[in-house]
């Protein structure tokens, strides 16, 4: 049976991962580790309610770091939300990106669809210093300023 990759086409812009391809190849492939304890300027450009491995309900957020020796890198946030404190982790941080909405756990229809709400409030309205650490084995994130982009 052959299979249609047309529809891979239509799922991605193929300007933008031939660009990233061509910037792939400056920086000769490399992807490093970005240093953790450092404050970094991010955008967010993903944030969703999503499934673990496991298959618990999970918050994934993916910033992108704007300037720098590490701009155009990226840090994934994942914090599961199966939990009373996972959950408390998470609304802290949502409240701190200053968006406006009212961050609260109702149920995951209430929160998934929330979490839409905030992203299309900051997405590419909002940057972001975030402080970027380390916890024992878990990295930590960490909203310290709000820049609105105009």
């Amino acid at each position: 049976m052959k299979m249609d990759y047309s529809k891979f086409n239509q799922a991605f812009d193929m300007n933008e991962l031939k660009s990233q391809i061509d910037e792939a190849k400056k920086n000769g492939g490399k992807k490093g580790d970005v240093p953790v304890n450092q404050h970094y300027d991010v955008r967010i450009d993903k944030l969703e309610l999503t499934e673990s491995k496991k298959g618990d309900p999970m918050v994934s957020v993916w910033f992108t770091i704007l300037d720098g020796e590490f701009t155009k890198f990226k840090l994934f946030m994942n914090q599961p939300v199966n939990k009373g404190m996972g959950i408390h982790i998470m609304n802290e941080f949502l409240r701190s990106l200053k968006s406006g909405v009212e961050v609260e756990f109702e149920d995951y229809q209430q929160y998934g669809k929330m979490l839409e709400n905030i992203f299309d409030i900051v997405n590419e309205k909002f940057e972001y210093s975030l402080f970027y650490g380390k916890k024992g084995e878990y990295n930590t994130f960490k909203i310290k300023e709000v820049y609105e982009v105009e």
